[in-house]
């Protein structure tokens, strides 16, 4: 795992866990910064398959197919190269390395579906926890607007420009009305020019159409626990937000009127602090 670590390392442990296909740059800086600058020491990696972290061998999943079968209510565990319960596994091992005992973990999108599976699996070595923008599994719930389902399964440009074109158009349809198109448009550079693996999304995909529905799960839950979710969510609607925040006992829940499913700077004061709250909980 390529991980970077931010910060005083005598601070409380922060660990950020990065979404479907994302980078550990998907965790913007200056979000990053304010982070710290609440007193945590930051740590950010990038899952398997994606950025500069090891990538897998072998044939590609058949993921449409997996994760079809795993909505209609089929059981596909077994038939997925790795779950996001071996990705929670990547994370603690990430842990071990550092020699970090327990940590307060934040995921977006998938990489809150990791947190929620380090939450019951390895509940032990979590102070905290906040999953943002996710879901429960449930295929009920948190469903994607037709739009972009079609465009984010599309299939992935071989070229440098027409990938940056295509993520900008994708991060636009998901995004929320505090969108910008330069900052959209640095950070598609950015990650093409950091790491181009489009081939990681049938991996990842199948990853999580293996994980099945988490409700029940996210029952035994017992950590201080954050939902944050964007009321505007065009890709996981917010009904996936309350449906988290319901499953988990005693869990808070922060829906922000104008995010989608995006990290805007406008709300990273807000989404700092609501972390900093629920981890003075300990």
């Amino acid at each position: 795992l390529c991980f970077e670590t931010h910060g005083d390392p005598s601070a409380p442990p922060l660990l950020l866990v990065s979404g479907y296909t994302a980078q550990l740059i998907s965790w913007p800086d200056g979000l990053v910064d304010t982070l710290v600058g609440r007193g945590f020491h930051v740590i950010r990696f990038d899952n398997r398959d994606s950025g500069l972290s090891s990538k897998s061998s072998g044939p590609l999943p058949d993921a449409m197919d997996l994760m079809a079968r795993a909505i209609a209510g089929e059981d596909v565990s077994d038939e997925a190269p790795y779950s996001l319960a071996d990705m929670a596994a990547d994370a603690v091992g990430l842990m071990d390395h550092l020699e970090v005992d327990r940590a307060h973990v934040v995921g977006s999108s998938m990489g809150g579906m990791i947190v929620q599976h380090l939450a019951f699996d390895h509940g032990d070595r979590l102070l905290s926890a906040t999953s943002i923008m996710s879901t429960t599994g449930d295929p009920s719930v948190g469903e994607a607007h037709p739009e972009v389902l079609t465009a984010l399964l599309a299939p992935a440009p071989t070229d440098r420009d027409a990938a940056i074109v295509g993520g900008i158009k994708v991060n636009r349809l998901i995004s929320g009305p505090l969108w910008d198109h330069q900052t959209a448009l640095e950070r598609a550079i950015s990650h093409i020019d950091r790491s181009f693996h489009p081939a990681g999304a049938a991996f990842q995909l199948a990853a999580m159409a293996a994980s099945g529905n988490r409700t029940e799960r996210l029952g035994s839950v017992d950590c201080p626990f954050l939902v944050i979710h964007g009321l505007m969510d065009r890709l996981i609607a917010v009904t996936g937000g309350h449906a988290t925040a319901a499953a988990v006992p005693g869990a808070d829940l922060l829906v922000l009127a104008d995010m989608g499913h995006d990290l805007p700077e406008a709300r990273w004061p807000q989404i700092a602090s609501a972390i900093g709250g629920i981890a003075a909980r300990i």
